[in-house]
């Protein structure tokens, strides 16, 4: 049973180094922030900011999990050409908009890999990977107010991440990293009913 629910996983080539490498610059831009719920790292030197963001996921999200909430939002977002979208003012919706870009990035080219790396749900990184890249701004213009820490809700993550951020021991910063990547495919396993 596992091993159907997960074979998604075997349909495609895994991240290539490029998208590996955009999203450390990404989830080092997120640490960076504030008021999004990377406020608790705001402590480690920038050195163990680098260190935290080497994660093969993605530590902000922008709602990728809710299907929903991304079906209504690619159906009615208007036509822009990327040139048009209005300038950016603040790092949040800046931050907003490279990461829808990156998101749509790897869900056109990569669309299992859009799951794993961003929590995408699979309808939405379909629908994210058929949209054409002119229709990003006016996705983005709104999208900055969801944009939070991924697994804001499990506090033992962060808190473990900190504290293995702040140890010099590297293979303890490595578990952790690892226990996220166990959070992000188990988030899009099937929910049982009991």
């Amino acid at each position: 049973m596992q091993a159907a629910a997960v074979s998604w996983w075997n349909r495609e080539s895994p991240p290539t180094g490029e998208m590996m490498r955009s999203l450390r610059e990404l989830n080092c831009g997120f640490l960076e922030l504030k008021g999004v719920g990377a406020d608790r790292l705001a402590a480690l030197s920038a050195a163990q900011k680098t260190a935290v963001a080497n994660c093969p996921y993605a530590l902000f999200d922008l709602r990728f999990f809710d299907d929903g909430h991304w079906q209504r939002r690619v159906q009615s977002a208007r036509a822009w050409r990327v040139a048009d979208a209005p300038p950016v003012d603040d790092d949040v919706a800046a931050f907003a908009q490279l990461a829808l870009f990156y998101a749509w990035h790897v869900a056109a080219s990569a669309r299992t890999s859009a799951r794993l790396l961003l929590g995408m749900h699979e309808r939405t990184a379909a629908a994210f990977g058929n949209i054409t890249v002119d229709r990003l701004p006016a996705l983005a213009l709104t999208e900055s107010a969801n944009l939070a820490a991924r697994f804001r809700h499990c506090e033992s993550y962060w808190s473990a991440l900190v504290e293995a951020a702040t140890s010099s021991d590297r293979a303890s910063l490595r578990r952790v990293q690892l226990y996220g990547l166990q959070l992000a495919v188990a988030a899009q396993l099937p929910c049982r009913q009991p």
